[in-house]
């Protein structure tokens, strides 16, 4: 049974300068929650980063290859797509460390498509979409550090790129983490 998700893949350069932000939260050890950073951090390897488009979780080979034809008739222009910011999920006990995405409509009616036909094969997604790219994930954070390396780093901007197609792809199911593998592929006009 494959664990599934609708994402765009980051350009190499993107992923370099996500990279060194994880090299420069690797530096703020000492500040992290009582200098137990291996133990509460879990940073997400640089090849696996990604923007999630839509997570459809564990299907049968069934239901994929409904997944898949359905993808197969969406029509959408390229765009272009910047990283902006960083951020983290519910700040008053942060679990996920993320770069934000520069504001981008074309972007935002991709994933609502996905989402369309996607409600037809599986339950809707009841997350609100945020577009992101996870870079860590807490277990516990020291909240004053993270503010202070947030305040430094907030200024995050990565230059655009064109999305020029977005992928399906799999998902260790033990884990729920990469390796990432990419099962399909669909370009954009």
């Amino acid at each position: 049974m494959p664990r599934l998700f609708a994402a765009i893949e980051i350009p190499p350069e993107a992923v370099l300068s996500l990279s060194l932000l994880r090299f420069g939260l690797s530096q703020a050890r000492n500040g992290w929650a009582g200098g137990r950073a291996n133990n509460n951090v879990r940073w997400i390897d640089p090849a696996d980063y990604h923007i999630t488009l839509r997570f459809y979780g564990d299907v049968s080979f069934e239901t994929a290859d409904e997944i898949v034809a359905a993808l197969d008739r969406l029509r959408c222009r390229s765009f272009a797509l910047a990283l902006k910011g960083v951020h983290v999920f519910s700040p008053k006990k942060p679990h996920s460390l993320y770069a934000g995405i520069a504001a981008a409509a074309k972007l935002v009616v991709l994933q609502e498509k996905i989402e369309h036909v996607s409600r037809r094969i599986v339950p809707p997604e009841p997350r609100k979409f945020t577009p992101h790219v996870t870079l860590a994930r807490f277990k516990q954070a020291d909240e004053r550090s993270l503010a202070a390396w947030l305040s430094q780093h907030g200024n995050f901007t990565v230059l655009p790129w064109v999305v020029d197609r977005f992928c399906l792809m799999s998902s260790k199911d033990s884990t729920g983490g990469g390796p990432y593998v990419i099962e399909e592929s669909w370009p954009l006009a």
